[in-house]
């Protein structure tokens, strides 16, 4: 299949989506409405509260939820081949993840800013808010200590990506003091930090910049106490000093990477060769139910409800703005997971270098795919096929290797950090909301919450001496993730079950997200036994109990509801039409 056909293909199913199925739920199940005053205004603390344009929103939440997570899983999963991954990416990301993004941000704009775990203790009760606040907790505690690791490897395998990095803060805090002291223009300063970014890459490409080899700690472990400062730094500024301006610049960034690839696919139209579908994999787990699980941010995933409700919903400027954002995001990253696909099914084909010998078409692809652990042993087999892909495609547009190199480098270790930076400042909420119910106000407090996040994520980091320790807990990320992400379902099906609202179009999301998250987990327990791992034995047993104890109260919550006819929600009578 011609790949160019197969892109224009998801591109029209996304835009019609979009506009159909999208607008459907905002006018149907949230009646989204203007003249409901968002948290942004009502809460302006010019630091975690601030009300943002719709661009500058967009760019800094789609650059929170992107990260790696919609390279990394379809890079592996296209293994059982391309049409189950495609098929995932593209019903998973409308269906389930943008009304998950968008039910998130929505629901939590209306409660005032609060993150879905604090939410779930209303709708619920105060025992399922702190199952869900300790869920969330350990989920970033992973999330941080492990992108930490990822942004250290990628600057390792590429360090042309460092200059380019580290020239982002200065250009976007200089872009956050002339959009917000000096009230110039957002989109127009945007291209010139774009433009200066593009300089950094080109300088990058050809002056790299290796951490060396005899540092302390490592070079990866030196780099992972290097970003978990920058990240506790990050975290206390206000949002338009550095994370907005950081992450609008990354978006930017994204497109013109996402436009370099899709012009590379419009000159080379590469043809998919992967197979269709492959069941029989070389030490692989089964393709159901662990393709659900291993495409998670292309597709549907929890982290993105805590960005949603932990900083987006707190800058959303008004309700119309909700859907833009929230639901947008979800499909442009669906695109950007059609694009790694063909990467690794079509452009990896092109030209792929083993051992000194130069492999095209199936036999590059089946070369590289041919088992299970050639794929998914360290990030750099992970993003191996991508980067080799989209380097080919790019390459055949008339953009040097080298440079096509470093710009995929800094695409992937750019958005990881802006991942860091969100979840660490996430984790601070999530902290905050703990010590308020444990009655300990000293640690609500900024800077102690932010120690707490940092710090822990720290020790995880390094538990095993070498900055990496939190490498071991891997297995369960993909799990623990998806599992938020029906219980951030859950959450949304009842909100709209205490306001008499249709809740299929949550309530089936949430359904399949559980089963198969579930089932999934239940695989890896097996697995877990089988290597005698009694850490992620007690810790997966342990998550299982209270994802059981949370469905039970939720079920008894919305029994309770359709028997009584009643609503609880305060904001019930503004959301009419």
């Amino acid at each position: 299949m011609n790949s160019l056909y197969l892109a224009i293909g998801a591109f029209v199913f996304y835009l019609v989506a979009y506009h159909t199925y999208g607008k459907f739920i905002a006018r149907k199940l949230f009646n989204v409405d203007d003249k409901n005053i968002c948290p942004s205004h009502e809460l302006n603390d010019s630091v975690d509260y601030v009300p943002t344009s719709k661009q500058v929103l967009f760019g800094h939440h789609f650059a929170s939820i992107a990260g790696t997570g919609p390279i990394v899983g379809p890079a592996i999963a296209v293994i059982w081949g391309w049409v189950p991954a495609l098929l995932w990416v593209l019903l998973g990301s409308v269906l389930m993840g943008a009304i998950h993004d968008f039910g998130s941000l929505v629901v939590s704009l209306r409660k005032m800013g609060r993150s879905i775990g604090d939410i779930a203790g209303e709708l619920i009760n105060s025992r399922v808010k702190i199952l869900f606040l300790l869920i969330i907790f350990f989920l970033l505690l992973i999330v941080i200590a492990i992108f930490g690791v990822i942004i250290a490897a990628v600057f390792s395998i590429f360090p042309e990506s460092v200059i380019p990095i580290w020239s982002q803060i200065p250009i976007a805090i200089g872009l956050g003091y002339l959009i917000y002291k000096r009230n110039i223009k957002s989109k127009l300063l945007a291209i010139v930090a774009v433009i200066l970014m593009y300089i950094t890459v080109v300088i990058g490409a050809y002056f790299p910049l290796p951490m060396p080899s005899g540092v302390p700690l490592g070079p990866v472990g030196l780099w992972v106490v290097i970003l978990l400062t920058y990240a506790y730094i990050a975290s206390i500024l206000p949002v338009q000093v550095l994370l907005q301006p950081r992450d609008y610049i990354n978006a930017y960034q994204l497109l013109v990477a996402m436009g370099l690839l899709a012009l590379g696919i419009i000159v080379a139209q590469p043809e998919i060769v992967a197979p269709s579908v492959r069941i029989n994999v070389a030490g692989a787990p089964p393709m159901l139910p662990l393709l659900f699980v291993v495409i998670a941010c292309g597709a549907i995933s929890g982290f993105h409800s805590l960005v949603s409700s932990g900083t987006s919903s707190k800058q959303c400027d008004t309700e119309r703005n909700s859907l833009f954002i929230g639901f947008g995001s979800m499909l442009t990253e669906g695109m950007l997971a059609v694009f790694v696909i063909i990467a690794c099914c079509a452009g990896l084909a092109m030209h792929l270098e083993i051992d000194g010998k130069i492999l095209t078409g199936t036999e590059a692809f089946t070369t590289h795919y041919a088992s299970w652990s050639g794929v998914n042993t360290n990030l750099g087999t992970k993003l191996h096929a991508f980067v080799t892909g989209s380097k080919n495609m790019i390459a055949a547009a008339g953009i040097p290797a080298q440079i096509a190199t470093t710009v995929i480098g800094v695409f992937i270790a750019a958005f990881a950090a802006t991942t860091l930076d969100s979840a660490t400042r996430i984790q601070r909420y999530i902290v905050s909301e703990l010590a308020v119910h444990a009655k300990l106000p000293a640690l609500s407090k900024k800077h102690p919450a932010t120690l707490i996040a940092v710090l822990s994520a720290f020790l995880l980091a390094f538990h095993d001496g070498a900055g990496q320790g939190a490498m071991t807990l891997w297995p369960l990320f993909g799990s623990l993730n998806q599992l938020l992400a029906g219980l951030a379902l859950l959450v949304i099906t009842i909100y709209l079950a205490k306001n008499r609202k249709p809740v299929i179009y949550t309530a089936l999301p949430m359904v399949f997200m559980i089963i198969m998250t579930g089932w999934a987990m239940i695989i890896n327990l097996e697995a877990f036994w089988i290597a005698k791992n009694v850490i992620l034995i007690i810790l997966s047993l342990l998550i299982m109990f209270f994802e059981l104890w949370m469905i039970v109260e939720s079920v008894i919550i919305l029994r309770k509801t359709y028997l009584t006819g009643k609503s609880n929600d305060s904001n019930n009578a503004a959301e009419a039409v």
